[in-house]
C-alpha cells in the first residue's frame, strides 16, 4: 500500500504524464459520446448484453462444452489451462513442435493480448530462447522501453511523441523526429519483416461463439490479421469467460465494444476465424487462472467485462494516475476488482483507489456494477484458496475502520442518526474539516460541513410545497433526451456516406464498365501488377496478377461478399486455399461490390450462411489506422492505407 501511495505521488507530479492522460481521457470521452449518438437504443443494448453475459457465466460449463466441441470439429486444436504455469507450458510445447531450439531463435509475432500479460508469457518465452515481438504499435513501443502496457486499449498512453522519437532513435537508429506519420511508418517497415518471417503468430480472442466455434478478433492496425494468417502456426489465448452464445449475440457485442473502446461504430478489422487456413495449424488455449473462483464469488459480475477500457477513461482517479501507478496487469476500476482474483490476492488494496462516484458503471457497455464490487473487495470479497482467510477492508487505515464501525452503529438507529445530524449541524464548524493525514482520507479529500437542517426536516416542508424561505417550490421542467431519429436512406447512400467518413472512396458504375474503370484506376496509380484472391482473379483477367504473398505488390483486388450500410463496412470470406492477404498486405485495397449485396446492419451480414461455412472472414471498415501516439490518427499502419470500393449497379439484373 505504501508503494502504491508512492507511485500515486510520482504520477501526479509528472507533468508529461498528466498532459498525456488528459488528452487521452478527453478525446476518448468525446469519441465515445459521438459514436453512441448513432445508436439511440444503446441503453437497451447494454441491458441485453448484461443479460447475455449473465447467462453465459451462470451456465459457463455448458457453453464451454458446446464451444469446445464446435472448435474441435472445425479443425482447431483445443487446450485447457487451469493456471498461468499450465498455459505457458502449453505454448512452450507447441513451440517445441515447431523447433524452439534452432538457430536463429524461433520468432513469434504477437498481437495485443491482455491474457498473455496476465500469465507473463513474454518473459517465459524469452527465458527459453524464443524471440517475441509485439506488433501492435503501442505494445511495440512499450516493449522497446521494457514496460508493461499503461492502458488496456492504448498501451503507450503515458508517452508523448518526443518520448517515442527518442526511443526510435536509440533502438531503431531513426534520426530523431517528432513526426508521428514518420514514426508510424518506421514501425510498419520494421514489423512487416517480422510478419513475413515469423514462425508462429500469437493473438488474444475478443469473443468466442458457442454455436459455431468461431473466434472473433478485433483490431484497427491490421496486425491481428497478420499474425493469424501469415505464419504457419497460430496460437490463440482466450479467457474461458469470453463466450457469446450465437452470432446474433456477437453482432450485439460488436455494436458496443468499438464504440466504448475507441469511439468507432466498428473497428477497422473484425476477423472471423472458423478453421485453419490451407497449410496452417491453429491452436486455442482456454485459460481459467482464477476465473472459476470468481464465478463462484460475489465478484462473478466482473466476468462480464469485454475489455473495452471505457471505465478507465471515465474514472476520475485513473485519469490522473495512469496504469503504471497501479502496478498490476489490469488497471483502473475493473482492474481493482479482478487483479486480486486473476493475478495476485495482494492487489486487493487497489480497490481503495476509487471515489465510488459511479462513472465507471455509467460508461460500462455491459452495465457492470463496478462500485458495488469495489466495495465488496474492500470488505474482503475477493476469491481465495480454500482454508485461506482474507482481512476485511484491505489497505484501510485503522482509524478509518474505527470511524466506519461507529458510523455503521449510528446509521442503524434512526434516532441516533437524527440526533447526530442535529448535534453536528449546530456545532460552529468551518466550511470543511481537514482530517488527520494518518486516516488516509485527509491526504487528498475534504470532509464537507454537515447541513444545519437535516434532510428529513427539510423534506417535510418540501412535501407541503414550501421552500427553505417559505416560498412555493416550483419543480424544474423534465429534461428530455434529444435524439434525432435516423433519417431513412437508401442502402447505397448510407454505405457510401459512412465509408467516406472513414476515408474510403466509392465509385458507382455499371458492370460492363468495370474492366475499363479498374484498368484506368490502376494506371492512375502506376500499378502494373496486383495481388488477388479467388474473387479478385475473376476481375483482373487482362492485368498481371499473383496469388502469392508478395510484399512488393502495391495493390490488392478482391470481391466482397456483402456491404454493411450502417457502418460502411465490407465483409470478405475465404474459400479453400484463400488467405485474404490480398486485402491486407498491399498499400491499396480495391474491392468490388454489387449493390444487390448491400445489407442494412451487421447482424444481417453475420446471419448469412457464407459466414458460418467459410474458413475465415473479415469485416473491413475503412483503411488501416492507429492513434497510439498522442491519440493522433494515422492512416495506413500494417494494413492498406487506401480503400477503394467499385460499387456495381446490378439492379436491372436482380
Amino acid at each position: 500500500m505504501n508503494t502504491f501511495r508512492k507511485r500515486i505521488r510520482q504520477s501526479i507530479a509528472d507533468p508529461n504524464l498528466q498532459i498525456a492522460l488528459d488528452n487521452n481521457a478527453q478525446r476518448r470521452k468525446v469519441g465515445r459520446l459521438s459514436a453512441f449518438a448513432s445508436l439511440p437504443d444503446h441503453q437497451e443494448r447494454r441491458l441485453r448484453a448484461h443479460a447475455v453475459k449473465a447467462d453465459v457465466v451462470a451456465h459457463l460449463d455448458e457453453y464451454l462444452a458446446r464451444f469446445i466441441e464446435k472448435v474441435s470439429a472445425n479443425g482447431i486444436t483445443v487446450h485447457r489451462a487451469k493456471d498461468a504455469d499450465e498455459a505457458v507450458k502449453i505454448v512452450l510445447d507447441i513451440c517445441d513442435t515447431v523447433g524452439a531450439d534452432r538457430d536463429p531463435p524461433l520468432l513469434i509475432a504477437k498481437s495485443k493480448s491482455m491474457v498473455s500479460e496476465e500469465i507473463n508469457l513474454n518473459h517465459a518465452l524469452e527465458s527459453n530462447g524464443i524471440r517475441v515481438v509485439e506488433t501492435d504499435l503501442g505494445e511495440y513501443i512499450v516493449q522497446l522501453r521494457g514496460e508493461r502496457p499503461s492502458h488496456i486499449i492504448t498501451p503507450a498512453v503515458h508517452l508523448r511523441r518526443g518520448d517515442v522519437g527518442k526511443l526510435f532513435e536509440e533502438k531503431l537508429g531513426l534520426p530523431y523526429t517528432e513526426d508521428i506519420p514518420v514514426l508510424t511508418g518506421t514501425a510498419r517497415k520494421v514489423l512487416r519483416e517480422v510478419f513475413l518471417t515469423a514462425d508462429i503468430g500469437l493473438s488474444g480472442v475478443n469473443f468466442g461463439v458457442a454455436e459455431t466455434g468461431m473466434l472473433c478478433i478485433v483490431t484497427n492496425e491490421g496486425n491481428g490479421r497478420m499474425v493469424t494468417t501469415l505464419p504457419p502456426v497460430h496460437i490463440a489465448l482466450m479467457g474461458i469467460e469470453r463466450l457469446v452464445p450465437t452470432l446474433d449475440d456477437l453482432a450485439l457485442f460488436l455494436s458496443l465494444l468499438p464504440r466504448s473502446a475507441t469511439g468507432q461504430k466498428l473497428s477497422v478489422y473484425t476477423s472471423l476465424i472458423n478453421s485453419p487456413l490451407n497449410r496452417q495449424a491453429r491452436h486455442l488455449i482456454l485459460l481459467d487462472n482464477g476465473r472459476a473462483a470468481l464465478r463462484n464469488s460475489p465478484l462473478a459480475e466482473s466476468l462480464f467485462c469485454i475489455r473495452c477500457g471505457a471505465c478507465l477513461n471515465a474514472c476520475p482517479v485513473f485519469r490522473e494516475l495512469g496504469g503504471h501507478a497501479y502496478g498490476s496487469i489490469y488497471p483502473g476500476p475493473i482492474g481493482s476488482v479482478i487483479s486480486s482474483g486473476l493475478v495476485d490476492p495482494k492487489f486487493a488494496y487497489l480497490a481503495q483507489a476509487s471515489s465510488l462516484c459511479g462513472a465507471c458503471r455509467d460508461a460500462c457497455p455491459v452495465d457492470i456494477d463496478l462500485p458495488a464490487m469495489l466495495l465488496r473487495v474492500r470488505a474482503g470479497g475477493t476469491p481465495m484458496e480454500k482454508n485461506e482467510k482474507q482481512e476485511e477492508g484491505v489497505g484501510t487505515p485503522a482509524p478509518v475502520k474505527l470511524g466506519l464501525r461507529l458510523y455503521d452503529r449510528i446509521t442503524r438507529s434512526p434516532r441516533l442518526f437524527s440526533l447526530a445530524q442535529r448535534t453536528l449541524g449546530l456545532l460552529p464548524l468551518p466550511e470543511w474539516i481537514r482530517l488527520p493525514a494518518l486516516t488516509g482520507w485527509g491526504l487528498s479529500k475534504d470532509f464537507p460541513r454537515l447541513a444545519r437542517r437535516p434532510f428529513r426536516a427539510r423534506w417535510k416542508n418540501i412535501k407541503q410545497g414550501i421552500g427553505e424561505e417559505g416560498n412555493q417550490v416550483i419543480a424544474p421542467p423534465e429534461e428530455k433526451l434529444s435524439i434525432d431519429p435516423l433519417i431513412p436512406q437508401s442502402l447505397i447512400t448510407r454505405f457510401t456516406d459512412e465509408l467516406a467518413l472513414l476515408g474510403g472512396k466509392v465509385y458507382q458504375m455499371k458492370e460492363k464498365d468495370l474492366p475499363g474503370k479498374l484498368a484506368g484506376f490502376l494506371a492512375s496509380k502506376n500499378i502494373e501488377r496486383v495481388c488477388v484472391d479467388d474473387t479478385g482473379a475473376e476481375l483482373v483477367t487482362n492485368i498481371s496478377s499473383t496469388r502469392e504473398t508478395d510484399p512488393t505488390v502495391r495493390c490488392g483486388v478482391t470481391g466482397a461478399m456483402c456491404g454493411i450500410a450502417e457502418t460502411g463496412s465490407l465483409l470478405l470470406v475465404s474459400g479453400a486455399g484463400q488467405t485474404l492477404t490480398a486485402s491486407l498486405l498491399p498499400e491499396v485495397h480495391v474491392a468490388v461490390l454489387k449493390t444487390s449485396r448491400l445489407v442494412p446492419s451487421l447482424a444481417d451480414a453475420l446471419g448469412r450462411p457464407e459466414v458460418r461455412n467459410a474458413t475465415a472472414g473479415v469485416i473491413v471498415t475503412g483503411p488501416s489506422r492507429t492513434a497510439d501516439i498522442e491519440m493522433t490518427l494515422t492512416i495506413g499502419v500494417h494494413g492498406p492505407g487506401e480503400l477503394h470500393v467499385f460499387l456495381i449497379d446490378d439492379s436491372e439484373t436482380v
